[in-house]
């Protein structure tokens, strides 16, 4: 076996995501001496800018909130100890049906193939056992989220066609080595979760009003129920990094209703990050408690 140590891969939208479904992942397996890798496909632009001047309104600059956004991002990389953070650098595209979603350069009308191949290089790099990303409708179908799954699977199949084309493949001592990602997992919610933060979000004052039958209905199909989730990872330990890497993304505080509830109650709400294991080839039992069951 060679030294290379275990790696891990999270393909993420925006400036702040890494925390939200991925933050005690990324925390608990830095410090057990994995290498943590952070891909952040665009630039956050349509978040809030100072003051929380919302995309559109007068005085939203999208370039100053750009920076913002990356000094923020670092600043959660630090807390997290993530080991590389790789920027794609492609236009935040706002939420579906907004104007941004067609601009130049927005993340979400650049063309897979195109966003495929400069993930498939940083793969060939990093070489990750695992990499985790979105599920194929973004959790809850945002654009850039949606994209960031299409260019991960469509990067993993460049990556994959690579090592079946290589003559020496089968001298590799791993899939990774070879070129083949061992395991890749898609975030998901508990449906059983979903309730608890309904409630936690009326408990500490969040405004929720009734949505309208459509809404509800896409809102029912968030998440999966229990049983269809294949892998629970503990991470209660790194609850108070993944709540500091949240609150490092102060620009956005306005939205990220979980730093009103404290580390304490947030710990004990956000302490297990849950996923759908999409690619195995280590064999490694269901239901799994472990990203790297297998490989270790």
């Amino acid at each position: 076996m060679n030294d290379r140590p275990l790696t891990l891969m999270a393909v993420h939208a925006h400036p702040d995501d890494e925390a939200t479904s991925t933050g005690g992942v990324l925390a608990r397996y830095a410090a057990e001496g994995m290498r943590t890798v952070l891909v952040t496909c665009t630039d956050g632009a349509c978040g809030d800018g100072p003051g929380g001047v919302k995309p559109g309104e007068p005085g939203h600059d999208p370039a100053a909130v750009a920076a913002i956004r990356r000094q923020e991002l670092e600043a959660s990389c630090e807390i997290l100890k993530i080991s590389d953070l790789e920027m794609l650098g492609y236009g935040d595209s706002g939420m579906m049906g907004w104007d941004s979603n067609d601009a130049p350069g927005a993340f979400w009308r650049t063309p897979v193939e195109e966003g495929a191949a400069r993930l498939a290089e940083l793969i060939r790099h990093y070489r990750p056992d695992v990499v985790v990303t979105y599920d194929e409708n973004g959790f809850y179908g945002h654009p850039d989220h949606i994209q960031a799954n299409r260019i991960t699977m469509a990067a993993l199949a460049l990556t994959e066609a690579d090592a079946e084309a290589d003559a020496d493949a089968d001298d590799a001592d791993s899939g990774s080595e070879s070129g083949t990602t061992p395991k890749v997992y898609w975030t998901t919610m508990p449906r059983s979760a979903m309730q608890r933060f309904g409630e936690a979000m009326r408990e500490f004052g969040e405004k929720m009003p009734e949505p309208d039958p459509a809404e509800a209905a896409v809102l029912a199909e968030i998440g999966l129920p229990d049983d269809e989730i294949t892998t629970w990872v503990d991470t209660t330990g790194f609850g108070g990094q993944k709540f500091d890497s949240l609150a490092a993304h102060a620009s956005q505080g306005e939205n990220i209703f979980f730093l009103r509830m404290g580390k304490e109650k947030f710990t004990d709400l956000m302490g297990v990050e849950t996923f759908v294991r999409v690619r195995d080839t280590t064999g490694a039992d269901l239901p799994e408690d472990d990203l790297f069951a297998g490989l270790r």
